[in-house]
């Protein structure tokens, strides 16, 4: 089913598709290729808005797809190919994030194929959007399959060499919690990146044990006595490049333990936001208030950065390839 969901200040209408299967429902928008709600058994397991004002008003990437270059970028500033590029630098003045003020999470995808379980998206980015050489067409597939999980595929092809690192940024919330500090992570990684005091990777690739962002073997997101200060928006490494498969890369459930959700992806990174800086004033879904730790993010994604570090992931798209992402999120 398709509807209108709003209109954009410059008059361009913004619909909402809804899919269905088994247990699950989504409705997905054309603005950003959010996801505004998924439902299971009846219980929204994400953090959105009722309507289009919400989204508006707190550009917190709610649900949507972060890119041409997901993550941070240090000062904004890239070279490729011996040639220097300054891209758009929307957070403090200073760093490129998510892809800049006008990234894909911004713009109006538009629909090329939908069924009742299924919507196909497209979006186009043309040479020197926020900075970035070459365009960009992007195809993104929202699936929800028989076995209970969300597929999200995405492939991209250019002109130009560009980087290209698409996520989806929805925030998670198993049980509606107002936090989610009592739901278990476990996350399939043995080293993340330590970030400096804007976020940024330090280049060093540490191992998790014994230190706070250790989730081998699943921990509540309640900070232990002497954690107070540990901020969770890192990513971890699950692997040295993309795979070809999906791989198993979390599992989240809810304080009671009574839903589940696990994260497989081809993506060799995996970046955990637990919202410690989230607070809108805005009513979410059902009224809800979203303050601090309201949901988590877990964005699989190429490492942050990567374009200005040696050793980290392939982030460089070439006009003779295909750039191709899936990943699934299977609720039990």
């Amino acid at each position: 089913m398709i509807r209108e969901f709003g209109v954009l200040p410059d008059g361009t209408t913004v619909q909402e598709v809804t899919l269905k299967k088994g247990a699950l429902e989504a409705s997905v928008l054309t603005f950003g290729a959010i996801i505004r709600d998924l439902k299971v058994d009846g219980q929204s397991v994400v953090l959105g808005f009722e309507d289009l004002q919400g989204y508006l008003d707190h550009p917190r990437f709610f649900g949507a797809i972060a890119g041409r270059c997901a993550n941070r970028i240090a000062g904004g500033s890239l070279t490729i190919d011996e040639t220097s590029y300054q891209l758009d630098r929307n957070e403090g003045g200073i760093n490129h994030l998510h892809g800049g003020s006008e990234g894909f999470f911004n713009r109006v995808w538009q629909i090329e194929q939908h069924d009742k379980a299924s919507v196909l998206l497209k979006l186009v980015s043309d040479d020197g959007d926020m900075g970035y050489p070459g365009r960009v067409e992007v195809l993104l597939r929202y699936t929800l399959t028989g076995t209970g999980a969300l597929r999200v595929k995405i492939t991209a092809v250019t002109d130009r060499t560009t980087p290209v690192n698409l996520t989806q940024h929805s925030y998670f919330n198993l049980d509606g919690s107002s936090t989610i500090l009592d739901h278990t992570l476990e996350i399939a990684a043995e080293t993340y990146l330590p970030v400096d005091d804007r976020l940024i990777p330090t280049g060093e690739i540490r191992k998790v044990e014994w230190t706070p962002y250790d989730f081998q073997n699943g921990r509540r997101l309640r900070r232990n006595p002497g954690e107070e200060n540990v901020i969770f928006d890192h990513n971890f490494c699950l692997a040295p490049q993309a795979r070809e498969t999906v791989q198993f890369a979390a599992a989240l459930e809810d304080g009671a333990g009574e839903r589940r959700m696990e994260v497989w992806t081809t993506e060799p990174g995996l970046q955990l936001y637990d919202a410690g800086r989230l607070d809108v004033p805005a009513p979410g879904l059902g009224g809800k208030r979203y303050g601090p730790h309201a949901g988590l993010c877990l964005e699989a994604q190429r490492w942050p950065d990567s374009v200005n570090r040696e050793g980290f992931t392939t982030v460089l798209l070439r006009p003779s390839e295909t750039y191709s992402h899936v990943t699934e999120f299977r609720f039990s």
